[in-house]
């Protein structure tokens, strides 16, 4: 193999041959859903074909999504926080959670790496190597993609994934007299990054859970396929924008109202520290631009009990934050009253 420190990075075919390939090891991937369909891998990113291949069998859909990622545009990676490798993770996990939030089964990851000319071959294994790793931390492979140059790198990846064709949750389904549940804590990632523009040095120990927002992105898979095998949850959003985007979108898109009360919410003891260095109210943190990616869904009242217990059996949280009612929009139920929801939602420019 190339020395990865050499002066003259590989060309994209050799890139492939001698980083890529053995990079994903022997790929095998199988699923099986609870009403029997399997989804199985035939041609993965090992083969080298022109497509990824899947063998599918029984009743099923098939759910995708793709996002955008700024490479080292991101102001941490700028500031020496998160790494290659972190970003290259970040970009598995945050497609893989827009499948999780369907109740889907994750299978596979697609790719896009561009990188400048000059980009060392470590840099760009390490890249790879995240990506990698953060597919297979979510139960899925990346299973092909494109790669080739550019001014500066540039990421890209589509996740796809399979769910029963009776289990599928989507932001419309939410319903008048339901509950309001999120999986954990929200407000992390954006303190992280609020924090970091301060100034402050957020490698330090007590920023740990922060920062590990962003190195480790962690989609709730196993959340989802609870969610997705319980009649009683009908409606589901992660919270890549946010909280609040969340909350509002599910409101918009379901035509309901939400009420959310402050005294159920959980907030991370690491949040509140950075309100505290940040000078602000902790539900602006909370709520606002955050990429958490945790899971809201929204559950018949009289299921959220059992909802709860069947998640503790697995090791999961579950937090009931809120409530539907008739009408549109949502509000924050405070000691004095409702107000509207504080923070400030993801805005894709």
């Amino acid at each position: 193999m190339h020395a990865l420190n050499t002066d003259t990075p590989l060309d994209e075919p050799s890139k492939i041959a001698e980083i890529i390939v053995p990079t994903m090891g022997e790929e095998a991937l199988s699923a099986v859903l609870s009403n029997g369909a399997t989804a199985e891998l035939l041609l993965g990113a090992k083969a080298q074909d022109d497509c990824a291949a899947f063998l599918l069998d029984g009743a099923q859909v098939l759910v995708t999504g793709t996002d955008y990622v700024r490479g080292p545009k991101f102001s941490l990676y700028e500031k020496g926080f998160i790494r290659n490798y972190d970003i290259g993770w970040y970009l598995a996990g945050a497609n893989i959670s827009d499948v999780a939030a369907m109740g889907a089964i994750p299978l596979g990851l697609l790719s896009v790496v561009r990188y400048p000319k000059n980009l060392p071959d470590s840099d760009f294994t390490e890249l790879i190597e995240g990506i990698r790793d953060g597919a297979r931390a979510a139960g899925a492979l990346n299973v092909g993609g494109d790669i080739g140059s550019a001014e500066r790198i540039i990421l890209s990846a589509s996740a796809f994934g399979v769910v029963e064709p009776a289990n599928l949750l989507t932001r419309t389904g939410a319903k008048p007299g339901q509950m309001l549940c999120v999986t954990g804590p929200t407000g992390l990632a954006g303190s992280a990054m609020k924090l970091a523009n301060s100034g402050e040095d957020i490698s330090r120990n007590e920023y740990s859970a922060l920062l590990s927002k962003w190195m480790r992105v962690s989609p709730r898979v196993a959340h989802g396929r609870i969610f997705a095998r319980n009649p009683a949850v009908t409606g589901c959003i992660d919270t890549s924008d946010g909280l609040k985007g969340a909350i509002e979108t599910l409101a918009h898109a379901s035509e309901v109202s939400i009420v959310v009360e402050e005294k159920n919410l959980p907030i991370d003891d690491s949040v509140r520290v950075a309100a505290t260095r940040l000078n602000c109210d902790v539900l602006d943190l909370v709520f606002g631009d955050s990429v958490d990616f945790e899971l809201v869904a929204t559950v018949d009242a009289d299921a959220v009990k059992s909802l709860a217990e069947q998640c503790a059996e697995a090791g999961l949280d579950l937090h009931v934050i809120g409530r539907l009612d008739s009408g549109s929009g949502a509000v924050l139920l405070r000691d004095h009253g409702t107000t509207e929801i504080p923070g400030a939602s993801w805005r894709h420019t």
